[in-house]
């Protein structure tokens, strides 16, 4: 057993990671898959590990300091994170989030202390499907309460120490638990961080290591595709933004679609065939790990991040399995 920690932080990070054996089999395929269980960090998330990268960098460089208030945009895991790590370090925390989110981020938020603040969908929005527009809304709210309350902005779509968190933990975690043995990463695009971080150490440990940015079906614009269908169930990401900063000099070698359909679905075998209770998000990275083996790495070894928590979704069509699955 480790020694007990100081505070929750030191819990954030570690975090187990299974060979999901059984649906690969279930698929008729070739192949291992690596899951990274990230809903296993505190706020049940793998932002718990941004979230404190951002506060820490920003504490060392004098950005933000003792007891001022920290403001960020979320989708909910981003805020759950920042709640976490502001509740401890003693900064008062405002979660800027679209109604399009799912009820139950905005609930634990609060309940760690953070004040929230819902924003009204674009015209033509559909809960539980948060589109680019919908985010552009939450973002201008951001920015107006940063700047009327003299806030420090986390900013997880631009500042560097998103992305370092995952070179610094999430990269090496996953190249331990794979035994140095891996041929690919895939990771559904949301800020970009967890991505640009984890496949930076990846490929500094084998640059034959190949990696996949994962988009909704009509939103793949990473991919230079146009954007023909915006709406999609996969909370977190998907935006449409083809320029993510946090991005920018990170190695992509292919980018991959999958639909909400088969996110969803995944997400629910996942559930089903391995006892892995995650969110869209994550059935998203499985059902693009799926395709790799089916494709280019067949037979090879590819590790995905399940992303968040199962529990986050109960209010959404996630979990209504009433029918046979």
């Amino acid at each position: 057993m480790t020694p007990a920690h100081a505070s929750i932080l030191g819990a954030i990070g570690g975090t187990p990671a299974v060979w999901l054996d059984r649906l690969v089999a279930a698929c008729g395929l070739r192949g291992r898959i690596l899951a990274k269980l990230d809903y296993l960090n505190p706020g049940l998330s793998k932002k718990d590990r941004a979230a404190l990268g951002i506060v820490e960098a920003a504490e060392a460089s004098g950005a933000l300091a003792p007891g001022q208030m920290v403001v960020e945009l979320t989708s909910g895991n981003m805020g759950t994170g920042l709640a976490i790590v502001c509740a401890v370090k003693g900064h008062p925390f405002v979660a800027v989030m679209s109604r399009g989110n799912s009820a139950e981020r905005a609930r634990m938020m609060a309940a760690l202390g953070a004040e929230v603040v819902l924003v009204d969908q674009a015209p033509g929005g559909r809960p539980g499907e948060v589109s680019g527009a919908d985010l552009a809304l939450v973002e201008a709210e951001a920015v107006r309460i940063t700047a009327e309350r003299g806030a420090f902005r986390a900013d997880q779509f631009r500042h560097s120490g998103n992305a370092a968190a995952h070179e610094a933990t999430t990269g090496p975690e996953i190249w331990e638990q794979a035994e140095g043995r891996l041929d690919a990463f895939a990771d559904f695009a949301g800020s970009g961080g967890t991505y640009a971080g984890t496949i930076r150490a990846l490929k500094a440990r084998d640059p034959r290591i190949r990696g996949y940015l994962v988009e909704p079906a009509g939103a793949a614009v990473l991919a230079g595709e146009a954007l023909t269908d915006p709406a999609h169930p996969i909370q977190g990401g998907g935006y449409a933004m083809a320029d993510l900063a946090l991005l920018h000099g990170a190695a992509v070698d292919g980018c991959l679609a999958v639909t909400g359909e088969e996110a969803r679905q995944t997400a629910r075998d996942l559930a089903r065939i391995e006892g892995i209770f995650g969110g869209f998000s994550g059935g998203a990275n499985v059902a693009a790990a799926l395709h790799l083996l089916a494709g280019p790495h067949a037979g090879g070894r590819v590790a995905a991040i399940i992303c968040d928590s199962g529990l986050k979704y109960l209010s959404t069509d996630l979990w209504d399995v009433t029918e046979a699955s």
